[in-house]
């Protein structure tokens, strides 16, 4: 067994990750444009959050990320968001909006996005990029982001939307980075993660474990990403210990931190 995810990512393909954008921003605006005009008031999977503020969240997001573009153009420092407080206060004016005012600010923000980045400069990509948390990122990266915003929040509305609607290698490339996140994470015990679909193995647990995993976890790439994400408690899931399954594999399945 190896201590890492079994494939290497590939480089970022910026230009494919914008078309797998514009595909999931399709898929989302086709989810909210038929949901009932009452559901935006209603609570999210996201604790605190109506499906109002994911809304507003995601409208906001892609216009911080055209910040982020525009930076990588004109070699300017702009930051993604103007503060913490501007943040939260974009998402908090705008939950309590309407379906259609939602839906006209996601299609039309998601458009902004995806000009500004559509026209950026081969040589732009290069650039590096800071994030709000601080760290920096090749421009490069900035369509994966987008990517994972719009396919775990599209979960995140609880609306039908499931990690099982995923597309398989959007499932992949997250199980591999969860899985490194987590791959030396002290206070778990040493995992084994097997996708039995795609193959793809990982270790997870203390950078000081045996070889020996005190947990074998099996099930579907998606479902496996599911739980590494926090969209699932281990829906789909088998755990072996000792080489045995157990009855109720969610009830062994260690808590994880969030993705952050």
């Amino acid at each position: 067994m190896t201590t890492q995810p079994s494939r290497q990512p590939a480089p970022a393909d910026p230009h494919a990750d914008l078309a797998r954008v514009a595909e999931s921003t399709e898929r989302l605006l086709h989810t909210v444009a038929g949901l009932d005009p009452s559901a935006v008031a209603e609570p999210s999977a996201l604790p605190g959050w109506t499906r109002g503020h994911l809304l507003a969240h995601l409208a906001r997001n892609a216009d911080s990320l055209v910040n982020l573009v525009e930076s990588a153009r004109t070699g300017t420092d702009i930051p993604q968001y103007a503060s913490e407080d501007a943040r939260e206060e974009g998402i908090q004016q705008g939950a309590g909006r309407p379906l259609d005012e939602q839906l006209a600010d996601l299609r039309a923000s998601a458009a902004r996005l995806a000009e500004a980045a559509g026209t950026l400069p081969e040589a732009a990509w290069q650039v590096q990029l800071k994030h709000r948390h601080g760290y920096t990122f090749p421009a490069t990266d900035l369509p994966w982001k987008r990517l994972a915003e719009l396919e775990y929040h599209h979960v995140d509305l609880a609306v039908g939307y499931t990690a099982a609607h995923w597309p398989a290698e959007f499932a992949a490339a997250e199980f591999d980075k969860l899985a490194t996140r987590f791959a030396t994470l002290d206070g778990l015990p040493a995992l084994q993660l097997v996708a039995e679909d795609t193959g793809a193995e990982a270790l997870l647990g203390p950078a000081d474990r045996s070889d020996a995993a005190e947990l074998r976890i099996e099930g579907p790439i998606r479902a496996l990403t599911a739980w590494l994400s926090g969209r699932s408690d281990g829906d789909g899931l088998q755990v072996h210990r000792d080489g045995g399954p157990l009855a109720d594999p969610r009830t062994a399945l260690p808590k994880l931190p969030p993705m952050g």
